[in-house]
C-alpha cells in the first residue's frame, strides 16, 4: 500500500478495494511469472482522470440549492469509460474511486470493448419532486456534458439513478450539445435503450451463480429447492428473486436501509407478485416497512426494524448481497456460515468486507470439493448489467434493436464465460488445497487485470 497511501488523502473505501485486489496478487503467481507485472499494477492504481464540479439548480420554492458533481474516468485501454452515476448523500471522491476501479475489471471480465469509470453526485432523489430532479439533472448534465460523448465516457445508472434520472440526463444532454448518439445507457427501449437492462444485472447473478452451483456438484443440482437470502430491494434484488423463483429457489428475505423482511416458514418463498408490489413502493419511494404491516405480508413474513437479513437466517443455501458496499461483515459471515450458506454471490459491488471474505476463502479451501462454501466478488457475479449496457452501446451504432431472447442469450453467454474464465486462470495462477474449488476471487482479479494490464503494456501507458 505505500505507493498509494502515500500519495492520496485518507479514502476508504478505494484504499479497501485496491487492497482486496492487490493481496489476491501479491499471494498469487502472477508476479513470480510475470514480475513487470507490479508496474501495471501501480499505474493502474491512479485515474486517468478525475473531475469535480459544482451543481447549482433551483427548488419548488425558488431557493438556491448547491451540491458536488464528480466523474473519475478510470481507465480507458480496452474503451471508452463505462460505468454508472449514483445520486445519494454518501458520495464523494473515495466511494467513486472504489467504484471506478472495480469497474475497470468488471468491464474486462464481460469481454466488450468498455473502460472503467463511475461518477455521481451527493444530491437525494428521495423526496423530490419530478420537476426539481429534472432541474438538476440538466444543472449535473451542463458540466458533465463537457467530458462525455458516445465514443469518449458512456454513464449509466447506479443507486438513486434510475429510469427516470437517465430520461432527464438523456434529453439535457441531447439540448446542450445538439447530438443524439448512445452517450448513456439504461435509456427508454423507445429511444434508443436495450431489452432487458433493467433485468440483466439480478438476471446475471443468477445465471452466474447457477454456473457455481453445478460446477460444484457436477452438474448434480441447480437453484431447485434451494433456499435464497438476498439482501436489498431494489432493481437488483428484485430481479434476481423474480430469476431465483423462475429457476426453482425459494427467495426468504429482501430488505432496505430501514430494516429486513424475512419469511417464517422454512418451505414458503416471497412469490413474484410480493415482487410486483414492492416494485410499485419503490416507484414510489416507499419502505418495506410499510409493506410489513399490510395483510400481503404480516402473516407470513417477520419483519427486522434496522437489521440486515445475514444474522436472523435458521437455514439458506444461497446469499445474494444486493444492496450497497460492505453490507456482510466478518460476524455477520460466520452467521451465514453457521446458517448453512453453501453460495454467496455479491449483487452489490464490494458487498463483502475483506474480514467476511477472509472467513468465506477460508471455509473454500477447509472442505471438501461438494462441501466448499464458494464465493463469487461482484466484479465478476454482477457484471451482468455492464455487460447489456455494452450490448446496448453496441445497438446504438448500428442504430439496431434486438429481441429480448438475443440479448438474453448473449447475457446468459458473457456471465458463463466469465464464470470459466475465473475458474481456469485460478487454476493456473493459484494453489488450492487438495479437492478445494478454485478461488473465484483470485480468478477474476487476475484474469481481469491481466487484460487491462496487457492493453495498457501495448499502449505505451508502463513498460
Amino acid at each position: 500500500m505505500s505507493h498509494l497511501t502515500t500519495h492520496l488523502p485518507v479514502e476508504p473505501e478505494f484504499e479497501q478495494a485496491y487492497r482486496e485486489l492487490a493481496s489476491t496478487l501479491e499471494n498469487s503467481t502472477l508476479f513470480d511469472k510475470h514480475p513487470e507485472h507490479r508496474r501495471a499494477l501501480e499505474v493502474v492504481t491512479v485515474p486517468e482522470r478525475t473531475i469535480q464540479f459544482r451543481v447549482t439548480w433551483e427548488n419548488d420554492k425558488g431557493g438556491l440549492e448547491v451540491n458536488r458533481g464528480y466523474r473519475v474516468q478510470f481507465n480507458s485501454s480496452l474503451g471508452p469509460y463505462k460505468g454508472g452515476l449514483r445520486f445519494h448523500p454518501t458520495v464523494n471522491m473515495s466511494i467513486l474511486k472504489f467504484l471506478g476501479f472495480e469497474q475497470i475489471f468488471k468491464n474486462a471480465l464481460t469481454g466488450l470493448n468498455m473502460g472503467g469509470g463511475k461518477g455521481g453526485a451527493d444530491f437525494d432523489p428521495k423526496g423530490k419532486s419530478d420537476n426539481e430532479i429534472r432541474k438538476f439533472c440538466s444543472a449535473f448534465m451542463m458540466e458533465l456534458s463537457k467530458h462525455i460523448g458516445a465514443d469518449i465516457d458512456v454513464p449509466a445508472g447506479d443507486i438513486g439513478v434510475s429510469g427516470r434520472e437517465i430520461g432527464f440526463l438523456f434529453g439535457a444532454y441531447k439540448r446542450q450539445r445538439h447530438l443524439w448518439e448512445g452517450v448513456l445507457t439504461g435509456k427508454g427501449v423507445s429511444w434508443g435503450g436495450s431489452l432487458i437492462r433493467p433485468e440483466a444485472t439480478g438476471y446475471g447473478l443468477v445465471y452466474y451463480v447457477q454456473h457455481m452451483i453445478q460446477y460444484a456438484t457436477d452438474n448434480q443440482e441447480t437453484f431447485k429447492g434451494k433456499r435464497v437470502a438476498i439482501s436489498g430491494s431494489g432493481n437488483v434484488a428484485q430481479y434476481a428473486a423474480l430469476k431465483v423463483i423462475e429457476f426453482g429457489g425459494t427467495v426468504i428475505s429482501l430488505s432496505d436501509s430501514k430494516g429486513s423482511l424475512i419469511v417464517r416458514d422454512e418451505a414458503d418463498s416471497i412469490t413474484p407478485e410480493e415482487i410486483y408490489l414492492i416494485q410499485q413502493h419503490k416507484v414510489e419511494r416507499k419502505y418495506l416497512s410499510e409493506l410489513a404491516s399490510t395483510d400481503a405480508f404480516r402473516e407470513r413474513c417477520s419483519y427486522v426494524p434496522e437489521a440486515r437479513p445475514w444474522e436472523h437466517l435458521d437455514k439458506v443455501d444461497v446469499a445474494l448481497p444486493c444492496a450497497t458496499q460492505n453490507e456482510v461483515s466478518g460476524p455477520e459471515a460466520l452467521a451465514l456460515i453457521e446458517a448453512g450458506a453453501r453460495y454467496i454471490a455479491e449483487g452489490s459491488n464490494m458487498g463483502c468486507t475483506l474480514a467476511a471474505i477472509e472467513h468465506f476463502e477460508a471455509s473454500r479451501q477447509n472442505h471438501e470439493k461438494g462441501k466448499s462454501i464458494w464465493y463469487g466478488p461482484g466484479k465478476a457475479a454482477n457484471c451482468g448489467g455492464v455487460a447489456v449496457s455494452g450490448l446496448e452501446m453496441a445497438q446504438n451504432s448500428q442504430r439496431l434493436t434486438w429481441t429480448a431472447e438475443e440479448v438474453d442469450n448473449k447475457l446468459k453467454h458473457i456471465m458463463h464465460t466469465c464464470f470459466l474464465t475465473g475458474v481456469e486462470t485460478a487454476k493456473s495462477y493459484t494453489v488450492n488445497a487438495e479437492g478445494s474449488l478454485p478461488s473465484l476471487v483470485a480468478g477474476s482479479n487476475i484474469a481481469g487485470f491481466m487484460k487491462v494490464a496487457a492493453a495498457m503494456r501495448d499502449q505505451g501507458d508502463w513498460w
